[in-house]
């Protein structure tokens, strides 16, 4: 018996470069690279030209969250035969997942990426307005998730969240996981010449999407205490602020702008620390990333974060928005370094995709 055919709906996709993006194109290549089947549904977006087995479907801008596009609940053809139903998200295209998956009697498989609930906050101005939107993303999302027949949570800590929504199906924990062929510790000479990186002090940085919802401007206010550069890659909507609050700090700070996945092994063995001040990670990949490659992490002590760091082993926790205690925590991740490093790295074989893979394959079969 041959491996289903799966389909998957993501309201995230290439060119949009974030986790989701990253988990669902390396499940996909590794699933397909073993003759299974798995076709992708996603919104369009301009910039990206699909690959085999890639079905953009027609989306519209999303109000609320720059840069995100909402697709709409579309069917594409070669899809309607699939056997599992794979979504990663409860809205737009997950919906047409859930279609699919009713009228095919199929497999629905549901992975919890986002906590949607947490990012009511940084989306509309009032506190009554927050509290509603709250209030109904979870009652929607144990709608949907109820008619799954397994969800899939990326930390232990998201599971708990899955299950405090009050969602009756069966709740299992599935990390993600890390390329570990591509994030190995390399040289980054090149890549520090290449952007003008400082030699002369540590370098603490950041990758990833700037939003408000992450928080990143603690990691500037920790640094105006401390004698390091900061270094962020990506961009987003709270760029421009971060810019402006690091010379109001006089923060060595350089931005370098959106980075290729295949930078990213130079970006994070050129680091001494990674620093994640997010609240609202339901694995924090890019921590694992980072990892992967010998760099300590230090990151809230909130959301999967609690999971994925872990304390004086792979680097250090802090409360969350404390720039006094995020500021200590750096600074004992640089004293401690070396340590840290060979933590991480004798970690490494713990953390691969093809784990993630394996258990995904057996989560498929039921």
């Amino acid at each position: 018996m041959g491996r289903p055919h799966v389909a998957a709906f993501t309201d995230t996709y290439l060119p949009t470069v974030n986790g989701v993006t990253y988990t669902v194109q390396s499940w996909r290549d590794r699933y397909t690279g073993r003759g299974g089947e798995m076709d992708v549904v996603y919104p369009r977006a301009d910039g990206y030209t699909p690959g085999p087995d890639e079905h953009p479907v027609t989306s519209v801008d999303f109000p609320f969250y720059d840069g995100y596009r909402l697709g709409l609940p579309r069917l594409p053809a070669a899809v309607r035969d699939a056997t599992v139903v794979h979504t990663h998200t409860p809205f737009g295209v997950g919906l047409a997942g859930l279609r699919l998956a009713r009228a095919n009697d199929a497999r629905l498989v549901a992975s919890y990426h986002t906590p949607t609930s947490e990012y009511a906050e940084y989306l509309l101005p009032t506190d009554l307005g927050v509290e509603t939107l709250r209030w109904t993303t979870r009652k929607y999302e144990r709608w949907f998730f109820d008619h799954a027949d397994v969800v899939l949570a990326p930390s232990a800590v998201t599971r708990d969240h899955v299950r405090r929504l009050g969602v009756d199906t069966p709740v299992e924990v599935l990390p993600n996981g890390v390329d570990t062929d591509l994030f190995e510790p390399v040289d980054p000479t090149g890549f520090c010449a290449r952007f003008d990186l400082p030699a002369d002090k540590p370098l603490v940085g950041y990758t990833g999407r700037h939003g408000y919802e992450k928080r990143l401007h603690t990691i500037l206010e920790a640094a105006a205490g401390l004698d390091v550069a900061v270094v962020f890659g990506g961009s987003g909507p709270a760029t421009a602020d971060l810019e402006a609050r690091a010379t109001d700090l006089d923060v060595d700070a350089h931005f370098l702008g959106f980075l290729d996945r295949g930078d990213l092994p130079a970006f994070y063995s050129a680091l001494d620390v990674l620093a994640f001040p997010s609240p609202v990670e339901t694995q924090g990949l890019v921590a694992l990333e980072a990892n992967a490659c010998g760099t300590p992490v230090v990151g809230a002590d909130s959301g999967a974060l609690a999971d994925t760091v872990d304390d004086g082993e792979t680097g250090y926790r802090f409360p969350t928005g404390d720039v006094p205690a995020l500021r200590e925590a750096i600074q004992a991740a640089l004293t401690d370094q070396a340590q840290l490093r060979d933590t991480c790295l004798d970690r490494r074989s713990t953390i691969g995709i093809d784990e993630a893979v394996d258990r995904l394959e057996t989560v498929y079969d039921g």
